[in-house]
C-alpha cells in the first residue's frame, strides 16, 4: 500500500514538475507576443480554486493533479480580436508552440547535467598498479598488486582516464584500516592510515584497471554453467591474458573457438581457475560461453561546465535514438516489443521504482535521470505532427505558410478536438496494455553498483 502510494505521489509531483515547465514556456513566450493566457492552470479542471491573478492571467488549481495548462484566449476557435492566439502573425504563433518543447529540452538538458554532478555511474575497475610511485612504495604497495579493497569497501578507479570525471570519496566500512591486496595469487593485507592516503597513492602511481568484467547471468546447460562459473564471478584473465577495456573477453573468446581455455576468476576474494571450452556455433542470443557480462560501475560526479556539456549532448543523444526508432523498426533491427511506448501505468511505474531507489541509496541519479528522460520524451512527443498537439498546430502554420491563407480556425479546431479524442483512446489501450503486462522496471541498484 505504502509502495503503491509512493508511486502515485512521485508520479503526480514529477509530470506536474514536466508539465508546468512545458505550459510555462508557453506563457512567457505568448505574453512576450502580445497573446492574452486567460488561465494557468496546475492540474486540470475542474477547477479547485483560483490562487490570484497577474498580468490579466488567472492562476488555478485543479482537481486533477496530472501537469497543467496555458489557456490562451481564442486558441481554439474562431477568435481573430486583438491579443488571441490566432490573431497572432505566424512567427509570433509558431513561436509560442515551439517554446514548450524547447522549455522541456532545456529542463532535461539541466536534469542530466544535475545527475552528473549529484553522483552518476561510470564503469570501473580494480586498480593493478603497473609502477608504483613514491606514496604507493611507502604504504608497501608492489608492482602487479591488485588493489581489491579498503576497510571492507571495494576500491575501483574509472577504466576510462577523464579529468573532468571525480571518483566519489570510498566509503569505509566497519574492518581495519587496511588495504586488501592480490600479490602473486594470494591476498595480502597492506596498513593504510585513511582512504585519502590510498587515493593519493593510487594517484601518484601507473596503474590499470582489471576485473572490470562481471558474470551477470548463465544459460541453461551452457559451456560456462557446465564449468562451475557463477553469477559476481569478475574475469581477470584468459590463458593468462589479462582482459582489460582494450582486450576484452569476448574478443580473448573469440580467438578460442572450439578449444579449451582457463579463465582466472575472483570469487568471494578467491583466485580460481576454470577450464572450459567457448562453443564454435552457440545457439543465438547466448554466446561462446553462454554467460551475460557486464562491467562494475562506481559512481563518480562532475563539474557545473563539464555537467552542462555532457547534458547537452545526453539530450541530444536521446532526442536522435527516439527519432531513429521507425527507421530501426522498418528495418527489422528492433522489435516492436523493444520499442514499445509505455502509458501512464508504466512511467508511474517506473517514476516509482526510481524515487525507491534513490530513497534506498540515497543518491539522486535515478529519479534526475529518468526525469531528464520524460522531459525530453515529452518535448519529443510534442513536436509530432499530430493534431492536438504543438507539432500537429506548426504544421497547420506551415501549411498556412505555403498556400499563403490559412485554414478556418473553426476546421483547424474540430481537427484538434478529433486529434485529441484519438490520442486519448490510444492513451487508454496503452494504459490497458501496460496493466495487464509485467511491471517495468529499472534496476538502478545494479545499474549504480550498488
Amino acid at each position: 500500500m505504502l509502495d503503491m502510494l509512493l508511486t502515485v505521489v512521485s508520479f503526480v509531483l514529477v509530470l506536474g514538475v514536466l508539465v508546468f515547465f512545458h505550459e510555462l514556456g508557453h506563457y512567457w513566450v505568448a505574453r512576450r507576443n502580445g497573446i492574452v493566457v486567460e488561465e494557468f492552470g496546475f492540474g486540470y479542471p475542474p477547477r479547485a480554486l483560483k490562487l490570484f491573478r497577474y498580468d490579466g492571467t488567472d492562476f488555478t488549481l485543479n482537481w486533477l493533479p496530472f501537469g497543467g495548462f496555458a489557456r490562451m484566449k481564442g486558441e481554439d476557435a474562431g477568435d481573430m480580436t486583438p491579443g488571441s492566439f490566432n490573431a497572432a502573425s505566424r512567427s509570433a504563433r509558431a513561436a509560442v508552440l515551439i517554446a514548450g518543447p524547447a522549455m522541456n529540452f532545456f529542463l532535461a538538458i539541466v536534469l542530466f547535467a544535475a545527475s552528473f554532478m549529484a553522483g552518476f555511474p561510470v564503469p570501473a575497475g580494480a586498480p593493478q598498479i603497473v609502477t608504483a610511485g613514491a606514496a604507493a612504495a611507502a604504504l608497501g604497495l608492489q608492482e602487479g598488486d591488485i588493489v581489491l579493497a579498503f576497510a571492507g569497501a571495494p576500491v575501483q578507479m574509472p577504466i576510462v582516464e577523464d579529468d573532468s570525471i571525480s571518483i566519489m570519496a570510498l566509503r569505509p566500512g566497519d574492518s581495519a584500516p587496511v588495504a586488501l591486496v592480490s600479490r602473486d595469487g594470494a591476498l595480502v593485507e597492506v596498513s593504510v592510515t585513511s582512504s585519502d592516503a590510498l587515493w593519493a597513492a593510487l594517484k601518484g602511481s601507473t596503474y590499470r584497471p582489471v576485473l572490470v568484467t562481471e558474470v551477470t547471468a548463465l544459460a541453461e546447460q551452457s559451456p560456462a554453467q557446465l564449468a562451475g562459473i557463477q553469477d559476481g564471478d569478475l574475469v581477470y584473465a584468459v590463458d593468462g591474458e589479462t582482459v582489460t577495456v582494450d582486450v576484452p573477453l569476448n574478443e580473448l573468446v573469440s580467438a578460442r573457438l572450439g578449444q579449451e581455455l582457463t579463465l582466472s576468476i575472483l570469487r568471494d576474494g578467491e583466485w580460481i581457475d576454470v577450464k572450459v571450452t567457448p562453443r564454435v556455433d552457440p545457439p543465438p542470443g547466448e554466446g561462446a560461453l553462454g554467460v551475460q557480462i557486464s562491467y562494475i560501475n562506481r559512481m563518480a560526479t562532475m563539474g557545473l561546465l563539464p555537467a552542462l556539456r555532457e547534458g547537452l549532448v545526453n539530450t541530444g543523444s536521446y532526442a536522435g535514438i527516439v527519432l531513429s526508432l521507425p527507421v530501426l523498426l522498418f528495418q527489422g533491427q528492433i522489435t516492436p516489443e523493444q520499442a514499445q511506448v509505455s502509458g501512464p501505468v508504466g512511467i508511474a511505474q517506473m517514476v516509482g521504482g526510481a524515487v525507491s531507489a534513490t530513497i534506498d541509496t540515497g543518491f539522486w541519479f535515478p529519479i534526475l535521470r529518468l526525469s531528464a528522460v520524460l522531459s525530453a520524451a515529452l518535448a519529443i512527443t510534442n513536436l509530432l505532427p499530430l493534431p492536438a498537439l504543438d507539432g500537429g498546430r506548426l504544421l497547420f502554420i506551415l501549411i498556412e505558410a505555403i498556400r499563403g491563407r490559412r485554414v478556418s480556425p473553426e476546421r483547424e479546431g474540430l481537427i484538434h478536438m478529433v486529434g485529441f479524442a484519438l490520442l486519448l483512446g490510444l492513451m487508454l489501450l496503452i494504459t490497458v496494455r501496460d496493466l495487464s503486462s509485467a511491471p517495468q522496471t529499472i534496476d538502478w541498484a545494479r545499474l549504480m553498483g550498488q
